[in-house]
Order: structure tokens, then sequence, then C-alpha cells
């Protein structure tokens, strides 16, 4: 007679994997979160690094995690159901004085509350930035470049910067020389200096719709009128919109970010870039190309810019690092082509010089290597961020709501049930600890009253999540 089986006793990678399983079952553990390095987990559960593996492979094999290359391993995200996106925009097809400032104003004074849960501002997280290693390349330079850390540094600004720009301008498929960059505080200076130097007061500027508040602020205060082209919420501005109404009226310049637009997140396709610059060279009409986010890319190659397409010298390519890099140092560039004497001229008389040693660290930087490292991981957040940014507005929005579905920077375009009014939920969002940037502040003409864009510019969390769901509560309550 054979004896009954013996009941089976877990082996030791198993126990372990079911602990951990049961953390992620409890949420301590969640969708997106880095396990626990093989060695941490050896040391916490007192097991060798082999039963560790064999509890991660395991896990891996449930489904449970995953196992990113040169990452480590991660909780597997719970497939979320994905909103819908939002169609072409639909603007009147008339130039518009523009008067946002005191809006905007509001909006900002409301992200810079560190109480606040800023989903409103568009910058990264700290947490994201090589803070420490910029701060040991500043201190380092304040104790050894003398007096010329004091001077002014005069336009086009700091040769060994523009040198390295310069570089890296051969990545971007757009060879540029040194000389042909101007250094500016910032990718704001830079299209201040562009408009004032190809627009008089009373110009038309088109644009995208929805463009970026700051754009608009720009075009606001030159006195000049802003012409919105509807725009795709992934290949950005309409071609064909923007070449019928140029045959309908005077345009004195056309501002576009080709790359990972702000609010919309849209990238213009390559041939779209070059019909652009061709379009607009053959009636001579001045491109300004704001290029901020163009290194924030979640797909293995750069965009190229359509400066990469300008045979003219027509294309004013502007750009930054404080995206990438540090917000605070405002160290900004513009490639104007044939217009680089003018820039040079308006920035000496606006702001003189930029300042020397944040210009200086940031070329340290950029010549001691480390930065393709520092993307290729920013990037990687950032398309993380987004992702469960989306996914997150799925689960918790009314039903209805929109989403873009970026594929570089750190921004994504809501679109609400038409009830939502956005100033409204901005409003109420704010006493619950939670800020957002409302639609209408991306118009000339006061549109997108029930958009909303939200920044994924800082690490997910459960504090964020929590915010989230609050916000989506809010806009269900008003839809």
């Amino acid at each position: 007679m054979r004896q009954a089986s013996a009941v089976h006793k877990p082996k030791l990678y198993e126990q372990v994997a079911e602990r951990l399983g049961e953390a992620i079952s409890a949420g301590t553990l969640r969708a997106g979160d880095r396990m626990p390095s093989v060695r941490q987990l050896s040391a916490s559960e007192r097991v060798s690094v082999s039963t560790v593996l064999q509890a991660y492979v395991h896990l891996e094999s449930m489904g449970l995690i995953e196992t990113r290359p040169q990452s480590g391993h991660y909780v597997r995200r719970r497939e979320r159901p994905l909103p819908a996106e939002p169609q072409v925009s639909q603007p009147a097809a008339s130039a518009t004085p523009v008067s946002v400032s005191a809006l905007v104003a509001r909006v900002y004074r409301a992200a810079s509350d560190a109480r606040i849960v800023s989903f409103g501002a568009a910058f990264p997280s700290p947490a994201l930035l090589p803070t420490r290693r910029l701060n040991r390349e500043l201190a380092l330079l304040a104790r050894e470049a003398g007096e010329v850390a004091i001077e002014y540094d005069m336009p086009p600004g700091c040769l060994v910067l523009r040198q390295q720009v310069a570089r890296r301008s051969l990545d971007w498929g757009c060879p540029l020389a040194p000389e042909d960059f101007v250094i500016t505080c910032g990718a704001s200076e830079a299209i201040h200096l562009s408009l004032s130097t190809v627009a008089r007061t009373g110009d038309t500027v088109a644009i995208e719709s929805p463009a970026y508040y700051g754009t608009l602020q720009a075009i606001e205060a030159q006195g000049l009128r802003a012409l919105e082209i509807p725009s795709h919420p992934r290949h950005g501005m309409e071609l064909d919109a923007l070449e019928s109404a140029l045959k309908k009226r005077k345009v004195a310049v056309v501002l576009v970010v080709p790359s990972f637009s702000n609010p919309l997140g849209s990238c213009m396709p390559e041939e779209n870039r070059q019909r652009l610059v061709r379009m607009l060279a053959e009636r001579g009409i001045p491109l300004i190309e704001d290029d901020l986010y163009g290194d924030l890319h979640f797909g293995p190659q750069r965009p190229r810019p359509a400066k990469a397409h300008d045979t003219e010298g027509l294309v004013l390519l502007c750009g930054s690092f404080s995206k990438t890099l540090a917000p605070g140092y405002r160290v900004g560039w513009v490639a104007p082509g044939r217009f680089r004497e003018k820039v040079e001229l308006l920035k000496f008389a606006q702001t003189v010089a930029t300042p020397t040693l944040p210009q200086l660290a940031i070329a340290a930087f950029l010549r001691n290597g480390g930065y393709d490292r520092h993307l290729r991981s920013l990037r990687r957040q950032l398309a993380s961020q987004v992702q469960r940014m989306v996914e997150a507005i799925g689960e918790h929005f009314p039903e209805g709501t929109r989403v873009t579905r970026p594929e570089g920077g750190q921004l994504v375009w809501v679109e609400l049930p038409r009830k939502v009014d956005a100033l409204v939920l901005h409003e109420r969002a704010l006493e619950a600890g939670i800020s957002i940037a409302p639609g209408p502040i991306f118009s000339a003409q006061k549109r997108y009253g029930n958009f909303i864009r939200l920044s994924c510019g800082f690490p997910w969390s459960p504090r964020l999540e929590g915010a989230l769901a609050t916000l989506g509560s809010l806009a269900r309550s008003l839809a």
C-alpha cells in the first residue's frame, strides 16, 4: 500500500516570493515601483543572493514584476483603461490681441507654494536632475575662475558653452558652429529677442493652438497679435490650415514648437518640418522654432529641428537647459541665422549679458561627460511618469475625458466633459491643495474652457496619485 503524498512545503525562494506578492497585492509595493535590489533583499530576508534571484524569476513568471535591462526589477503595471485622445483643435480664423498675464500670474503664485501638489507648473523635479554634480562644478568654478566669474560675458556669450552646444547640434542632425549661437537668459529671453528682431508692434504672429502661455505673454508684451492655427494632438500645427491663412492675411512670423509642444506634447513629422520651412522661405517669412523639449524624446532618436532644412537663414532656433539640467540657472540660447547681429544688439540692450558662472558650470558638465547618460535616465523616468499619469486619469476622471499621448516632454493635455469649467476646477483644486493649469491661459481667444494641462515632472508617488484621484473626483462633481 502506497503512503499518502507529503504536503508540499514551500521552498525558501517561494516563501520570499509569497511575501513580496502579498506586499504587491496590499499596495505596499505599487505598480511601477522599483523592487528592492537583489543585495538589499538578500540582507533583509537573510537569504542568499541566488534565492532572491529565484524569487524574482518566480514573481516574473507570475506576471507580478518585470525586469528592465540595466535598471532592475519593477512591479508590473496593471492594465488600466486609457482615455481617447483629443481631436484637432478648431480656433477662430482671426488674429487676436493677447491678454493672459493676469490669469497666468494667479496660476504661478499657486504653483510656487510648497504645500501644494503641483500639476500646474511645467518644470522637472530637482530629484530628477544632476543637482549635486552641477553644484560641485559651480563651487569649483567660483573658487578657481577668478575675475572671469564676476565679469560681464558680453553677447554672444561664453565661448566654451557655445562650443559645447555646437558639438551637440551634430547629434540633432543640424550641425551649427559656435558663432551661430547667442547665449540667453533661458529660452524665454531667446523667444522675446527673436520676436523683437522679426516683428513690429501690431504685427501678426501665427502660432499653434493651444499654445504655451509664455509664448502668449511674449506676444502680449510686444503688442503683437496672435493668429491661432488648428493643431493635431500628435502631429502639431496643421500645415494646410497655415497655408490657407498665409494666403488670406499678412503674417510677420510663425512661431512653433515642433518637438513635444507645450501643452499638447505633439511632435511634427519630419516631412512636415521640411514643408513648413519651404512654405515660409517661399514667402520670406521667418520661423521661430522653440526646441526646448527636443532632448526629452521617449523614442530611440531625437527629432531633427526644422532648422536642419533652413537654407535661407530664416529659422531662429531657440533652446535651453532649463528642462534637462537646471531651471534656476536660466541658461538658454538662440541660433538666429541671418538675424544674428540684430539679436546680439538687442540682447545687450535688454539684459547686457547672461550670468557667467552658470554658463561655465553647464559648459563644464557637458565637456566632462555624463550629460547623455543623464538624459537617458531622465527620459526613462519621464516616459514612465507620463504613462502612469495617463493611466491614472483613465481610472479616476469622469467618463468622456480625453488625454494626449505625448512621445516626449513631461506634459499631458486633458479634455474634460463640456460641463466642466476648467477655471472653476482650478479654484476648487487649489482649495484641496492641488494646482493645475486651466485651458483658457493657452489661447489668446480664451478657448479651451473645459481643458487642463497637467505636468508629469515629479516622480510618481502615493501622494501624487491621491491628489490626482481627488482632482478626478472634483471634475466628476462638476460634470
